[in-house]
């Protein structure tokens, strides 16, 4: 089976794919155009589909499953389908979802079992209890296990969140044996923690978008309120110095706040700026490294993550 990015202009595609996004046009000539952006387990290619009826552009909805035949053509120095054909799936099609959304290739029971771990090599019993108390929300437990970390950035995959915070946890324990003022607990939850926001601040992992609440509030903090709440019911102080710092390690965890990231505050103890870098580390390296694994043997190509061209570095 071949997924879409593996095609190379001029070749014909025939498959099932997910609309991610869909955007309506008027040609020259008066007629209708839709622009496309379709993907599957590979990655995500723009499609333009010329001459749409109203009965067609009413069939093809954002995160449906369609079929295809197209061809690929080079557009700007891109490849984009050109597609002839097009209709919805039908349940006789039998298509897999796991075929058509990116997945990260560290299985998901593997991944958890890691952060189990991590909370359970925790000594304070305060933030031991708020994480054990998220994990036991049904909600936050099933989203956790199926969610991205963003919509296009970093992780912006099936469970790519689990993987990132996984990830962030092995950063972490290899880096605080060089700084001892870093406290291990708070740090660590933080790392679990910190995008834990996310889940609510994007739509669903399949073909997510952001929420109005995400668009309104942000992930920070709806991540400080989380953990606010868990504090609530479980009858933990908000006062508490631990809370105080891992919610002040969320809402920091963008940087400084005149970089305007979305920091609600500047980090302000050497575990909040430590957090801070890590983060930066693991998602701008994830990031890279698949725009590395898309440039096929291209010397060079555009990174969104650093807004600038980089070099393979052979």
């Amino acid at each position: 089976m071949r997924y879409l990015t593996e095609y190379q202009e001029g070749e014909r595609v025939v498959g099932f794919c997910l609309v991610k996004s869909k955007e309506a046009g008027v040609a020259s000539n008066q007629s209708e155009y839709l622009n496309l952006e379709l993907g599957d387990r590979s990655g995500t290619i723009m499609a333009k589909l010329w001459d749409v009826n109203p009965e067609l552009k009413e069939s093809i909805q954002v995160k449906s499953v369609v079929k295809i035949d197209a061809v690929v053509q080079s557009y700007r120095g891109k490849k984009q389908l050109v597609i002839q054909r097009i209709r919805p799936a039908s349940a006789a099609d039998e298509v897999m979802m796991e075929s058509l959304i990116p997945i990260s290739p560290v299985p998901v029971d593997e991944l958890w079992g890691k952060l189990e771990s991590a909370i359970d090599s925790l000594q304070s019993k305060t933030l031991q209890a708020i994480l054990r108390e998220a994990l036991q929300d049904e909600e936050i437990r099933e989203r956790l296990r199926q969610y991205p970390a963003g919509v296009r950035m970093h992780h912006n995959y099936y469970h790519g969140l689990l993987e990132h915070i996984v990830s962030l946890l092995s950063c972490a324990e290899r880096l605080l044996p060089l700084y001892p003022q870093v406290d291990r607990d708070v740090l660590f939850a933080t790392c679990m923690l910190h995008d834990i926001g996310k889940l609510y601040e994007l739509s669903d992992p399949i073909a997510p978008d952001y929420t109005t609440p995400g668009q309104l509030i942000g992930h920070l903090v709806m991540g400080a309120e989380i953990v606010s709440g868990i504090c609530r019911k479980l009858d933990i102080p908000l006062g508490d110095a631990e809370v105080l710092h891992l919610k002040h390690c969320i809402l920091s965890h963008h940087g400084e706040v005149e970089n305007g990231w979305g920091s609600a505050v500047s980090g302000k103890t050497p575990t909040a700026v430590l957090f801070h870098y890590l983060d930066q580390i693991d998602s701008k390296m994830n990031a890279l490294g698949q725009t590395l694994s898309d440039m096929g043997e291209d010397e060079w190509a555009y990174a969104g993550v650093l807004k600038c061209k980089i070099w393979r570095g052979y």
